[in-house]
């Protein structure tokens, strides 16, 4: 029979690290906000990132998405670093040890907790080489002017950044379709630079996400 001091002795179990409730804190009046471990957070509001897109647009046209993807992989590189920090110390355990379904968890909630809509991955098509991302509500694709093209170029950048760091290649990340071009959600495929550049040219030849994605397919199978 179990004891009840062997009960109390065992650990409790982690709940939500990134529950909102516990890891947004700060003084809301004087528009403090900070992370339950105390490091600074920022509201971007909609009219802001609006004035970004517009603001960029005026000034570098075309290369708005450029400017945009680098700066959302600048932002991956220490998005990455403060997640791993946060869940290995938080379940006292380094990522090499934590199981697969827990660790999206936990990027799935730090992502939607963050304000960053909502994420889900697809891992069917790993083993030939990609990894397949979906958003659904981003504030960047309802920011951006609609109907002008793909606009989520600074979540492109955070995920070439977090899963290069996570797997130590060196990844790209190509949209596929994107809400603010009346799409149902925003599709992102991930895999090795030289592998994904085809997504982007039947990207911009107006293919379905469907279509290229089975086109990557079948040309890694060529390769191998």
């Amino acid at each position: 029979m179990i004891s009840v001091a062997d009960l109390v002795q065992e650990k409790a179990l982690k709940g939500n690290y990134f529950a909102p409730s516990a890891y947004v804190q700060g003084d809301f009046e004087l528009g403090l906000l900070e992370t339950r471990l105390g490091s600074r957070l920022i509201a971007l509001p909609e009219v802001l990132l609006q004035g970004i897109y517009a603001g960029l647009e005026e000034e570098i046209g075309q290369a708005t998405g450029i400017v945009l993807y680098n700066c959302g992989r600048w932002w991956g590189k220490s998005f990455y670093r403060r997640f791993i920090q946060e869940v290995s110390e938080y379940y006292e355990m380094p990522l090499a040890q934590m199981e697969m379904a827990q660790f999206l968890s936990c990027l799935k909630q730090c992502w939607k907790t963050h304000g960053w809509g909502v994420i889900n991955f697809n891992f069917d098509y790993y083993s030939q080489g990609f990894i397949v991302a979906n958003t659904v509500n981003s504030p960047f694709a309802q920011a951006a002017p609609q109907g002008k093209g793909f606009a989520c170029q600074p979540e492109s950048g955070i995920l070439t950044s977090f899963f290069s760091q996570l797997t130590g290649e060196n990844l790209d990340c190509i949209q596929l379709s994107c809400e603010s071009m009346g799409a149902k959600s925003n599709y992102f495929v991930i895999g090795l630079d030289e592998r994904v550049k085809l997504a982007k040219t039947l990207s911009e030849e107006g293919h379905d996400h469907s279509t290229i994605l089975d086109r990557l397919l079948e040309s890694n199978s060529a390769d191998n």
